[in-house]
């Protein structure tokens, strides 16, 4: 027994409209989807030119972002070849990002070893004049990998070298074993010495002529000992000496005094004339008494000379 068949729907009022209707919706919604991609990247603001002058294009592609301090403020719009040879870099700078760039500022392209080429610019005095519209600068341009070839090269050298300090026969060899024979002197009978000296032989001059030093210096001692009892003790020359100057001015004293009587009779002489046999005995006397003390004071002043060189003169004037 076959089902029943359904019923059929009825027909759709307008469908040919509502589909007209659906396609202008969807072509509305996606050109308003690309004006908005438009606009989100910028193609609706004023811009200026900027032209870049670089030594190859090699990396650089069009839609590639000119960024200042990390942040994106113009685009490359077209690449072209000058008829110098090199590369122009045709960069769209938006017009509020403009002020960023002035007459000092500096462009670089660096291709590092991971990751896509970049454009940078870099402007270290913001009071410069501002960067005006289709300006011409040359950018700076940084392989990082054309450095690599010379970091390994470099690398080898520096491994070469270490290779000939590390021989046997190098520079390092030579020092450690040097060293070692420094080690073994110091460690040896004559220690700093012998590597001072260079030999052990002269290291023991050296030690011997330390040692007759030393021991000149101790006899030297002795005298100074001697010496300070001879001359400064209690029967020391000095003292003596001392003593002797007390007596020599006690006789020059008497010597004065003699003198002092000399003079009285002398006077005494010349006043009274007719008693000149009297004072010529007196004188006589007076003589013998002054003649006595000369005697001593000669004495004296020879046992001084005796025990103290004194350089000086020891002759007494008579009147």
């Amino acid at each position: 027994m076959t089902p029943p068949l359904a019923p059929t729907p009825p027909p759709v009022a307008n469908l040919e409209f509502k589909a007209r209707l659906l396609m202008v919706f969807t072509l509305l919604l996606v050109c308003g989807a690309i004006l908005f991609v438009l606009y989100a990247r910028g193609a609706f603001d004023s811009t200026q030119r900027l032209v870049l002058m670089a030594e190859d294009s090699e990396g650089v592609a069009v839609g590639m972002d000119l960024t200042f301090s990390g942040f994106p403020i113009g685009r490359v719009h077209r690449i072209e070849l000058a008829e110098t040879g090199k590369v122009r870099i045709l960069v769209d700078i938006t017009s509020k990002d403009a002020h960023w760039l002035r007459t000092s500022s500096v462009f670089t392209l660096i291709r590092g070893v991971v990751g896509s080429p970049a454009i940078r610019a870099y402007t270290g005095v913001l009071d410069d004049p501002q960067l005006p519209d289709g300006a011409e600068r040359t950018v700076l341009q940084g392989d990082v990998s054309a450095e690599i070839p010379k970091v390994i090269a470099s690398v080898r050298e520096l491994m070469d070298n270490l290779n000939n300090l590390t021989a046997a026969d190098g520079s390092m060899g030579a020092s450690l074993r040097n060293l070692q024979t420094l080690t073994a002197r110091l460690n040896g009978p004559g220690g700093a010495l012998t590597v001072a000296m260079g030999s052990e032989q002269d290291a023991q001059k050296i030690i011997a002529m330390l040692d007759r030093t030393q021991a000149l210096l101790a006899k030297l001692d002795s005298m100074a000992a001697k010496t300070d009892t001879q001359v400064f003790g209690d029967k020391g020359i000095l003292p003596q000496t001392r003593d002797t100057i007390v007596q020599l001015q006690g006789l020059l004293g008497d010597s004065r005094d003699s003198l002092k009587r000399l003079d009285a009779v002398l006077q005494d002489a010349q006043a009274i004339s007719g008693n000149a046999k009297a004072a010529t005995a007196d004188l006589g006397v007076l003589r013998a008494e002054v003649d006595a003390s000369l005697r001593k004071v000669d004495g004296l002043v020879t046992e001084i000379n005796r025990k103290w060189p004194f350089a000086r003169s020891t002759e007494i004037p008579l009147p």
